[in-house]
């Protein structure tokens, strides 16, 4: 698409522009008019993985040191719609799958299936999957949630660390004793309620899940809703995605809970007008996490960052991860 049949707003051709297409056998060629007006484009590879017992969908751009980007609730690939390709054009491979239960990823059953230690074998798994011995890991709300998990659990695999608006599961436990914190976290508890949930999401064109991202500044186009909304419609999507709360607060018999100090240089970023996350969340214990690098705070970014202030947090992400293009590790491309 040249330059010249590009019309509407620019999250309208942002949108159109990082729909993957269809047939998962076709390779879509993207062109992002938020940077750049030329015909210059850039590869959007879209498959499965097998990771275990699930297949994971993911989207796939560029060449280099390989980064996975995890989503959080209630997302699902296309929340780094506004990260891929600047990151891909940085020098990086990126990979943003859809984690399990979520869109058009497996949606196993039960509560068992989404505990921390089986979501972070999943990035495990997928990192491998996609040739790489190991990686550069983004996770954003409960991706980063997924990824401090993995960091503790597999820290082979995770050569930098970079969490967006996501509290170290020690913060957030010491968090949760809060009166302040437990009123931002009530969905936590309101999600333990068997079934209820499942309907009440689904009222009013997914209103509930429409919601949570209300606050976002710039707002979210209707035509991004729209993406979110078939995303939540898949079969099986709202409960899997009720399930991690599940997991999370009441953990099933024989999850691994155990907390390990994590090895991998990390940076934290931090909106400072989160609805749902205290700021003295941010920063983790230093016995915890002792390679902080730092956290970065931007002071007016809400709980959605990545999409208030997608420039910034780009930015952030390839200086931080710079480091990777002189330490690369052998990696395939795995078709």
């Amino acid at each position: 698409m040249s330059a010249q049949q590009q019309s509407g707003t620019p999250r309208e051709k942002a949108d159109a522009i990082m729909k993957p297409a269809e047939n998962l056998t076709d390779h879509a060629l993207i062109n992002d008019p938020l940077t750049r007006d030329d015909d210059h484009r850039i590869e959007l590879r879209e498959g499965y993985a097998q990771v275990g017992d699930v297949k994971l969908h993911y989207v796939e751009a560029g060449d280099g040191p390989l980064i996975v980007l995890l989503h959080g609730f209630p997302e699902f690939w296309f929340g780094w719609r506004l990260q891929i390709k600047p990151l891909a054009e940085a020098g990086f491979r990126v990979v943003a799958p859809d984690m399990r239960g979520y869109n058009l990823s497996s949606k196993p059953e039960g509560i068992a299936p989404y505990t921390a230690d089986q979501l972070a074998a999943d990035v495990r798994g997928l990192i491998q999957e996609r040739g790489a011995e190991s990686g550069l890991l983004v996770g954003h709300d409960w991706g980063g949630t997924v990824a401090w998990a993995t960091a503790m659990n597999h820290p082979e695999v995770v050569d930098r660390l970079a969490i967006l608006n996501a509290a170290h599961p020690r913060r957030l436990q010491q968090g949760l004793r809060s009166p302040h914190q437990l009123r931002k976290s009530w969905y936590f508890f309101y999600f333990q309620l068997p079934g209820l949930p499942e309907h009440h999401v689904r009222a009013d064109h997914w209103q509930f899940f429409q919601d949570f991202l209300g606050d976002a500044r710039p707002a979210y186009a209707p035509e991004e809703i729209e993406r979110y909304v078939e995303a939540w419609s898949q079969p099986g999507a709202a409960a899997a995605m009720i399930n991690y709360y599940r997991a999370a607060v009441r953990p099933p018999k024989g999850a691994k809970t155990e907390l390990r100090p994590i090895s991998a240089p990390t940076l934290v970023i931090w909106g400072q007008r989160d609805s749902y996350l205290g700021p003295e969340l941010a920063e983790p214990d230093r016995d915890d996490v002792p390679n902080l690098d730092r956290v970065e705070r931007l002071p007016e970014a809400s709980h959605w960052v990545h999409h208030d202030e997608h420039e910034r947090v780009t930015q952030l992400l390839v200086d931080f991860f710079a480091p990777a293009h002189t330490t690369q590790r052998p990696q395939s491309s795995t078709p």
